[in-house]
């Protein structure tokens, strides 16, 4: 009976923390990809992307607002297709890549509604951080086929002012509003 009570009491003591606990997902970087669009001269809107060093999703579906997320973006993998833009995009004159190789979001705030969240993050670039609110969607929260373990798959964007992160060069004729897309899969540690 002792061992019964025993029992009963550490496993009353151990539910509760294990129903509460998030689930923590590893951002896939094969899969994970930042897109940005910038205004040129008022004549055309290139593109390029980055992609990530590392990434982790706590979610916790319970209590959404207990969510997190931290992911490190390799600023060196910046790709237009143009390699020459790709080094003047590098260089001192605009994110100083040698000096600042990665930037990093670390959320403060989720909210949620339905299969979408508000994210706000402190966002560092250029070695200035500041405030970003990302706007999220859910895409699938599911077993992947290929690996069996649950994964989950979002859509987010956000607009960034490059200047408040000390890139400055060419504003106002190459836009200082940069609009970010993200497309990203992560699987359950």
């Amino acid at each position: 009976m002792k061992r019964l009570l025993l029992a009963t009491a550490a496993l009353a003591f151990l539910l509760p923390v294990s129903a509460q606990a998030a689930d923590t997902f590893k951002l896939d970087p094969m899969h994970t990809n930042i897109l940005f669009h910038a205004n040129h001269f008022g004549f055309s809107n290139p593109s390029g992307h980055f992609g990530i060093v590392q990434g982790a999703l706590q979610l916790d579906e319970k209590e959404p607002s207990k969510s997190s997320l931290d992911v490190v973006v390799d600023v060196n993998s910046l790709l237009t297709g143009v390699p020459k833009l790709d080094e003047h995009l590098k260089s001192d004159a605009f994110l100083d890549a040698g000096k600042f190789p990665t930037a990093e979001f670390k959320s403060t705030k989720v909210e949620t509604k339905g299969d979408t969240a508000t994210v706000t993050g402190d966002f560092t670039l250029h070695g200035v951080t500041k405030p970003v609110t990302l706007q999220v969607k859910l895409n699938k929260k599911g077993e992947h086929p290929m690996t069996h373990k649950t994964a989950v798959g979002f859509t987010a964007s956000t607009v960034l002012k490059r200047s408040d992160f000390g890139v400055t060069a060419y504003v106002p004729n190459v836009s200082d509003d940069i609009k970010i897309d993200i497309e990203s899969e992560g699987q359950k540690d």
